[in-house]
């Protein structure tokens, strides 16, 4: 390794240092003394569950940990969203499971917890896998209510989805660990089955205090809503039991008898690893964005005996396609080429750059892949696409929408990396979040922004500037260039990794050298789903 792919390295691993530091304080929840409050209550924490549920051996592959990071600091924050959940393995079956943190705000419910848990049903539904809540919440956040509460996206929603999940044949278990309260309260019973631990468990529409102030009646929590109570009496529930443990066995003794659904087919054969160490994928992409490099390399950190087939190799070569395996499963890949490419008619053409014949043959590809029944997996690093007379005059708008109009309409499971730069209409047209790829993930160096920081913050400066001489101000150059940072520092600060997983814009950041084991799991998941519908690409200029 050079000198140069060195410091790219080195660079590489501190950010994925700093994201697992970031990560592992977002695993303390609520903080130390709201866990050893749980703990005295005899429950683990969410984590814990989720550990002591799936099987041994198996890994978690978690989902939104970075949702509402640096969010509501108003309220204290709300680390994970309150809420971990992901894919995870209970008797050799892969679920979604969802597990509500009692240590945040004692599980209570923000806008973004309503978000995360909406997604996570969308993966379930589109991926027709069985659904684990492990319940433990207040309900709504009070405070925040009115962003949370009546909306399509917000917390009613959930409920919705629970009942198409049950008419689309999805299992959904629900485990009562601590409070259900409210509009939460139909959660579990909504599901197929639902299981309570005595003593903590709870499921009641108005809680003491609210019954108390409705209609004067004193009531404790455990006659209201507790085990005992819905076990014996109102027949909600279906099993009770003294501890958690006790409770999650009973959940593997319920998924261990699931039948076995019909699988789309997704070709496999048996998994090889790359011919190279997979650690070389630190030594490519350098961390501010801004070097060049061979996404081939990459890709063959990836794929399987780092054998790629590359699909019209030689034509427009700022987007790389072709087909590999990746931990057995065969894939087509199509990623953003950062390296400088000479075109078929001489010209030379800049990395990162979506061209006129990089569009037409990237959708070529994604029909291609449509046609055989391949997944599709999108590496972006993206600037966007080419601008200027001679690239309209040429028809980039025309062949910019064939390629939308391919990745919209593609019905074969995409799965999206942004392993860089994500700007502009580029976003768009390598499968982002807006695309529905069935997962999202980013490096720890990803951008996702309308455009570049720099070519941004000049943007909005001469705005500003322009606005101020108006008014008749003199803006001297070094209040401009006091200005221009402002702007600069605030821009950058909103296209980062982590303001885009807080918000879900991404499922998850990972670091590079996971890149191959989440899109396996991506698409053994969507192997469970239902037969695709037919490919169509509908009206697109010639």
């Amino acid at each position: 390794m050079n000198l140069e792919r060195n410091k790219i390295d080195d660079a590489m691993r501190l950010a994925v240092s700093d994201m697992k530091r970031k990560h592992a304080e977002i695993c303390k929840g609520g903080g130390k003394k709201s866990m050893e409050k749980a703990k005295a209550q005899g429950k683990l924490a969410p984590r814990e569950r989720i550990k002591y549920l799936i099987d041994k051996g198996t890994e978690f592959t978690e989902i939104g940990s970075f949702a509402g990071y640096d969010m509501y600091p108003e309220y204290g924050g709300c680390p994970a969203g309150g809420t971990v959940a992901g894919l995870g393995y209970v008797q050799g079956r892969q679920c979604v499971i969802v597990a509500n943190d009692n240590t945040v705000k004692a599980g209570a419910w923000f806008p973004i917890t309503g978000k995360k848990n909406l997604r996570l049903q969308e993966i379930a539904m589109e991926n027709h896998l069985p659904v684990i809540y492990l319940v433990d919440s207040a309900g709504v956040f009070l405070p925040m209510q009115d962003e949370i509460f009546p909306d399509k996206e917000h917390f009613g929603r959930i409920f919705r989805n629970n009942a198409q999940m049950s008419a689309m044949g999805i299992t959904q278990i629900a485990a009562v660990m601590g409070s259900c309260v409210a509009g939460g309260a139909y959660l579990p019973i909504m599901s197929d089955e639902t299981l309570m631990v005595e003593g903590n468990g709870s499921i009641f529409l108005a809680g003491p205090y609210l019954v108390k102030a409705a209609i004067g009646e004193t009531a404790d929590q455990q006659n209201l809503g507790g085990a005992k109570m819905h076990t014996e009496v109102s027949g909600i529930a279906d099993y009770k039991f003294d501890t958690e443990q006790e409770c999650l066995d009973q959940v593997r003794r319920i998924m261990d008898k699931i039948g076995e659904q019909p699988r789309c087919g997704y070709d496999r054969v048996k998994p090889a690893k790359p011919a190279g160490d997979p650690n070389d994928i630190y030594g490519y992409v350098s961390v501010a964005n801004n070097k060049q490099y061979d996404v081939v390399d990459v890709i063959k950190c990836i794929v399987d005996k780092s054998e790629f087939d590359q699909f019209k190799e030689d034509y427009g070569q700022t987007i790389v396609c072709g087909y590999a395996r990746i931990d057995g499963w065969a894939v087509g890949i199509v990623a953003n080429q950062r390296k400088i490419v000479k075109s078929g008619k001489g010209e030379m053409q800049m990395g990162g750059v979506i061209y006129n014949d990089s569009a037409d043959k990237a959708a070529r590809f994604i029909m291609n892949c449509n046609q055989k029944k391949i997944p599709l997996v999108f590496l972006q690093d993206v600037t966007g696409f080419m601008v200027g007379s001679r690239s309209e005059q040429s028809g980039i708008i025309k062949d910019g929408a064939k390629l939308v109009n391919a990745v919209a309409n593609s019905v074969v499971p995409k799965i999206t990396i942004i392993i860089g730069n994500s700007y502009g209409a580029g976003n768009y047209a390598m499968c982002g979040k807006a695309y529905d790829p069935r997962f999202i993930y980013a490096w720890p160096n990803a951008k996702i922004a309308v455009m570049g920081g720099e070519q941004a913050a000049k943007t909005l400066l001469q705005i500003q500037v322009a606005s101020l001489k108006k008014k008749g101000e003199v803006i001297d150059p070094e209040k401009e260039k006091e200005m221009l940072k402002e702007i600069t520092d605030r821009y950058d600060s909103q296209t980062s990794a982590y303001y885009a997983a807080a918000r879900l814009w991404v499922d998850e950041i990972i670091d590079p050298a996971e890149t191959r084991s989440v899109i396996s799991e991506g698409i053994n998941a969507a192997n469970h789903s239902q037969s695709e519908r037919e490919f169509k690409t509908g009206v697109f200029q010639v």
